[in-house]
């Protein structure tokens, strides 16, 4: 068996969360040391993690965690500000770094962590977004096989209750990297540039603010316009009303069966919280070494990731990424493209890892694809407030 990749993760929050099946299952990765400011947490990871020939480390600051010997590579998935800090601190140490999306909240930002990851000879990954998702991957082979002609239209669109899950106050805050635009953006952008040819030119956007009480983008809809003629319309709502996972035969996000009856429970969570810091110690709640069963066995999944109903029409078939396969149309006949139920949920990830610092596989998920989505969720940005179609400068196709 191959030597599993020494992992350490920077931060133990709700990122780290809905990645652990991965990283905990996932054969090629061994999770040995954590940074985290939270004592339960730095224990739980302790508990959950530690053999009796390897004890797991846990650290109260990143650095010690970066200058750990024993760490390969970081996952990074602190508040979205500070990534660019903690990548470049990954880097002085000479760790090969995944860092979560979004990547960074400005252009400058991602090109100082570009900078000191090319500067020290490390990685730079990605995610986890959508777009490492089976059904998406495989959709962009069939797109670039030529069998059905060049991408020139892709309809995306998820409706689901994102506000109004428990949020700290800066995640309601747009200027600190709160609202739909840079959490639920980058995996739709990353998806639709997968698809398109990944050259987006231009962008014109509308965002919505329809509540008040969480002053920050809670949806979104926007035309992109890329390079070859391609098109991509991507429309976002996280006000929990319509469920767009109705349309996938309520199969979640995470490849797991959905219970209709469960509408509107994300609203009525937040019923009797009063104030911010209420809201946020029920998220707390909800994050590692608080939550019970923090790593939990594998449960058996319906099917692969996706992030809502997709269609990308082709010059001579349309495609339908869906948690099996994808499913193609042509002129005469229909099928799908069937892909084997997944045994790791986001195995993708950590293979794309993996192949990058064990065999020096150039990763699609590279710090310049992450700049070039970031680029363009600003676009949606700076398009919604000035009402102008915003033209992009740091695109890149799909190695």
């Amino acid at each position: 068996m191959s030597e599993p990749l020494r992992l350490g993760i920077v931060g133990l929050g709700r990122a780290f969360m809905l990645m652990l099946p991965t990283l905990a299952h996932h054969p090629l990765v061994r999770l040995v040391a954590a940074a985290d400011p939270r004592e339960e947490a730095r224990w739980q990871f302790e508990s959950d993690f530690s053999r009796a020939d390897a004890p797991a480390r846990s650290y109260d600051n990143v650095e010690e965690l970066c200058a750990d010997d024993g760490v390969e590579a970081l996952y990074i998935a602190s508040p979205h500000q500070f990534h660019v800090a903690h990548v470049r601190l990954a880097a002085t140490y000479g760790k090969h770094v995944l860092v979560e999306k979004p990547m960074a909240l400005t252009i400058a930002d991602c090109q100082a962590m570009i900078e000191a990851a090319d500067a020290a000879g490390v990685h730079l990954l990605v995610g986890h977004s959508h777009s490492y998702d089976a059904p998406y991957l495989k959709a962009s082979e069939l797109i670039r096989s030529g069998r059905f002609g060049r991408a020139r239209m892709i309809t995306a669109s998820n409706h689901t209750d994102f506000l109004y899950r428990p949020r700290r106050p800066e995640e309601l805050d747009t200027a600190q990297g709160g609202g739909v635009v840079f959490s639920q953006g980058a995996h739709q952008v990353d998806i639709a540039r997968l698809l398109g040819g990944g050259l987006v030119s231009t962008v014109r956007a509308t965002t919505g603010r329809f509540d008040p009480a969480r002053p920050t983008e809670g949806a979104y809809q926007a035309l992109l316009v890329f390079a070859e003629g391609a098109s991509a319309t991507l429309t976002y709502s996280g006000y929990g009303r319509y469920d767009s996972d109705e349309q996938l035969g309520w199969i979640g996000e995470m490849g797991q069966r959905r219970d209709p009856e469960s509408y509107g429970m994300a609203r009525r969570g937040l019923v009797g919280v009063s104030t911010p810091e209420e809201e946020a110690a029920l998220k707390n709640t909800r994050t590692y070494g608080v939550a019970k069963n923090s790593v939990a066995p594998l449960s058996a999944a319906l099917g692969h990731n996706h992030f809502g109903p997709i269609t990308v029409c082709c010059e001579q078939a349309d495609l339908r990424p869906l948690a099996s396969g994808v499913m193609v149309y042509a002129d005469d006949r229909r099928w799908l493209e069937a892909l084997p139920a997944p045994t790791v949920p986001r195995a993708e990830v950590v293979d794309e890892l993996y192949a990058a610092i064990r065999s020096g596989i150039a990763p699609l998920h590279s710090g310049a694809w992450g700049m070039a989505t970031l680029e363009v969720c600003l676009a949606i940005l700076e398009s919604a407030r000035t009402g102008r179609e915003i033209a992009l400068q740091h695109q890149v196709a799909p190695g």
